[in-house]
């Protein structure tokens, strides 16, 4: 295939994406919407592109009326028992993502990590572990690698991971999608 046939390159992404979805992805899906249902506050903390992909997450529980944050905004409130901290480390591990993990501990709070290391260190060290199953910078080097670079293809199912958790939650909650539109800002 021709790097220049970007229609094809879009097939072959899009069935590489495709491949981390599995029916172990169902009950992550279906855990991870029963950990934000419980909480009564979301902080939601990621570094790089893994930090975009919470970050849009984050968003989408806000439009479903979560009172959902970011870790590092200035708005976001301290947490404490019944809280949850839900962090990405698909590599296995983060070393800020390590050091939130103990002030949420310590502070009380639930921890969840999104990881493709599911044995990693920020899992070992979480309440709960949810696993995509994709190719991150801790696995992107060998015989069989994604067209994807880096860890694209972990950041890319997330995206579509926390909207299908996105549309769970929708249904979980009863809303509609015009409520959920009424929860976006209108300062753009």
């Amino acid at each position: 295939m021709a790097m220049s046939d970007i229609p094809a390159l879009a097939r072959q992404a899009c069935d590489e994406i495709a491949t981390v979805f599995t029916a172990a992805t169902t009950d992550a899906a279906n855990r991870l919407c029963d950990e934000i249902e419980r909480a009564r506050r979301i902080a939601c903390y990621g570094v790089g592109r893994e930090g975009l992909m919470m970050r849009a997450f984050c968003m989408r529980l806000m439009h479903l009326g979560f009172d959902a944050h970011v870790v590092g905004d200035m708005a976001t409130p301290p947490l404490g028992a019944g809280d949850l901290l839900m962090v990405s480390a698909g590599p296995g591990s983060f070393s800020t993502v390590l050091g939130l993990l103990v002030v949420a501990h310590e502070a009380g709070a639930r921890t969840l990590v999104i990881t493709a290391q599911p044995s990693g260190e920020a899992a070992s060290r979480s309440d709960v572990t949810i696993h995509l199953p994709a190719q991150t910078m801790a696995d992107d080097r060998g015989t069989t690698t994604s067209l994807l670079p880096m860890g694209s293809l972990y950041e890319a199912a997330q995206l579509i991971f926390f909207d299908l958790v996105s549309i769970l939650l929708r249904e979980r909650t009863g809303q509609t999608p015009e409520e959920m539109r009424a929860r976006h800002t209108n300062l753009e």
